[in-house]
């Protein structure tokens, strides 16, 4: 049997019109853009994950998955995948990529394999672009296989991928579990001061390679790009198109894609830290071609996409995803019988004292958010406590209710990092009704500055 929580979380960035960074409630890196096939109206951006506080890139261990349909509201599906999901892989949860291949949405990563540390492309498969997604293991024939890239032309699967000056490409077999051995070719030569993250689209019948490359072995790293006319090359090196500039990181690393007839160029800098490499905040910028098709450099700024309004995101983080998403169920279910939920069910059947649901927010730094709950309770009120990691917040009853409805809790504080959200059946009081939970609201509490 599923089971399904939601956990919501409205954060808007801070400036009125800002664009950049695109998310500003978690440290987000290395985005994979792409719109499927199934939703055109729907852009998804997948990001590692960087903890806060940290200083080394050694401690990333998940990744995130976010939505929109307007480029002002995001939805951020929480953690997708985790290093404990991994059984071969033992720590360097680095950067990813996506794809929609034969019906199935696949997750495309990096790790360091247990006991060996060398790096490995990972293969995970879901049956929703948000996941949860299942390792599947990792990709036969790709030594080094750091910063992948899996590009679907023509229905042909190619993966790209590249490390320390390196960069390489293949053709993979149709279960993408391995490559075809005599596919493989060494890109290096032909993209100048190439370092690592390569990304491939084709813009008309020209085929695209873009990469962060050192000038020479000079960090921060640049955006550079060679152009081809076969996705395996060879590739004419054209130059950089995203140079210094203020507040980046000491990495960079992105992908483009094209939505709703504009296309756009996704990346990372350290805007949101206050210029920490370690800690990232993704950014979007529109992507122009001359009359040539060489591409426009692109200079980052604030306000980025240039929408009038200021970006907003919403957390959403299912229970059905599990240990995946850093949640728990525990002696509690999901059913279907109550209509009106959103997504696939409510988790219920708190029965017994202790019964509860736990979810993980991420958060980037300490805030004050509103604690909204969605929920049911057809045969009468019901009495279950909140606790936000280690602190309970008050004694929570819920009226009844027939439908689901909301019920505003007041404002919760959340630290900077990992929180653990549980709800749990209060062990002194009974309940007249059966609760159900369809969702968790933290909307965050902002000051306003003007």
């Amino acid at each position: 049997m599923k089971h399904i929580l939601f956990l919501i979380v409205a954060i808007t960035s801070m400036g009125l019109s800002a664009q950049n960074p695109v998310f500003t409630h978690v440290f987000t890196a290395d985005p994979s853009p792409h719109v499927w096939p199934d939703d055109p109206n729907k852009l998804w951006v997948y990001t590692s994950h960087d903890e806060p506080g940290s200083n080394n890139h050694y401690g990333m261990t998940g990744y995130h998955a976010f939505s929109t349909t307007d480029m002002v509201n995001w939805t951020d599906h929480g953690r997708i995948l985790h290093l404990e999901n991994v059984k071969w892989a033992e720590s360097h949860a680095w950067a990813i990529d996506a794809a929609f291949y034969r019906g199935k949405y696949y997750l495309i990563y990096c790790m360091k394999e247990a006991g060996i540390g060398l790096f490995r492309t990972g293969i995970a498969r879901s049956d929703n672009p948000e996941g949860p997604f299942t390792d599947l293991g990792y990709v036969k024939g790709v030594e080094f296989g750091q910063d992948p890239a899996l590009f679907i032309d023509d229905g042909i699967p190619y993966l790209f991928w590249g490390h320390d000056r390196k960069c390489f490409a293949a053709e993979l077999n149709e279960d993408l579990m391995s490559i075809k051995p005599e596919t493989y070719v060494d890109l290096t030569s032909q993209l100048t001061y190439v370092f690592e993250g390569p990304w491939v689209h084709k813009k008309e019948d020209t085929y695209y390679l873009t990469y962060p490359g050192l000038t020479p072995r000079r960090w921060p790293e640049k955006m550079f790009y060679g152009v081809a006319d076969k996705p395996l090359g060879p590739y004419e090196f054209k130059g950089n198109f995203i140079d210094d500039f203020e507040g980046q990181s000491g990495t960079n690393h992105g992908g483009t894609v094209t939505f709703k007839g504009k296309d756009i160029m996704f990346y990372h800098s350290a805007w949101l830290s206050g210029g920490l490499s370690e800690t990232r905040s993704v950014m979007a910028d529109y992507l122009h071609y001359d009359k040539k098709g060489d591409i426009k450099p692109i200079v980052p700024s604030k306000e980025g996409l240039g929408n009038a309004k200021r970006t907003k995101t919403t957390l959403l983080l299912e229970a059905e995803n599990g240990f995946a998403a850093g949640g728990e169920l525990y002696n509690v279910i999901v059913d279907t019988w109550i209509k009106g939920y959103s997504g696939k069910g409510y988790v219920t059947n708190f029965d017994n004292p202790y019964d509860h649901v736990s979810m993980l927010a991420q958060v980037a730094k300490p805030a004050k958010y509103r604690f909204i709950v969605g929920y049911a309770s057809p045969d009468g009120e019901s009495n279950h406590d909140i606790l936000i990691n280690s602190y309970k917040y008050s004694e929570f009853v819920f009226p009844q209710s027939k439908e689901f409805t909301e019920i505003d809790f007041g404002i919760v504080e959340l630290k900077a990092g990992d929180n653990l959200v549980r709800i749990f059946k209060r062990d002194w009081k009974p309940s007249k009704g059966e609760l159900a939970i369809d969702y968790i609201k933290l909307e965050q509490v902002f000051e306003d500055k003007n």
